[in-house]
């Protein structure tokens, strides 16, 4: 019996399993997590620079609400100046009055809806009386939504 002991040997442990490299879960994860953060910062950026969108048809908006349509009407075109100066240059549109600031405007659309029914734009702080402001609000509002800077 002791020569079937003498044969016996120390257990050998095997070796420690190494990190590198890693398993195919651990490359899949970093893949998830790192398109995962690009989306987010791509959305995000998306999201920031559409912003003065909705707070541009907020205004418009409350705009409507004004009972005064002479005062609709300065008050677009407040809105339609402040828009125009944070989504082009403004050494471009700053300086634009009259029929060059209505052909500006039209260069959102094909045809030329500014120069036919925004002329009240210009034309509106020198009338008396009432003036129908509600094609003008429709119109504003269609040019907010076709601007991209």
């Amino acid at each position: 019996m002791n020569d079937d002991l003498s044969q016996l040997r120390d257990i050998h442990l095997p070796e420690s399993v190494s990190w590198w490299p890693p398993a195919i879960g651990w490359w899949l994860l970093l893949l998830v997590i790192g398109g995962g953060a690009v989306l987010f910062v791509w959305l995000y950026k998306r999201h920031q620079a559409q912003r003065w969108r909705k707070v541009a048809l907020a205004e418009l908006a409350r705009i409507r609400q004004m009972p005064d349509s002479r005062q609709q009407v300065k008050a677009l075109s407040v809105l339609l100046r402040r828009v125009a100066v944070t989504c082009y240059p403004r050494d471009d549109v700053a300086s634009l009055t009259g029929e060059a600031w209505l052909r500006f405007l039209d260069s959102a659309f094909k045809d030329e809806r500014f120069q036919t029914q925004g002329a009240l734009l210009i034309s509106a702080p020198y009338m008396d009386g009432e003036v129908d402001a509600q094609p003008l609000l429709e119109l504003s509002g269609q040019w907010l939504r076709a601007v991209s800077p």
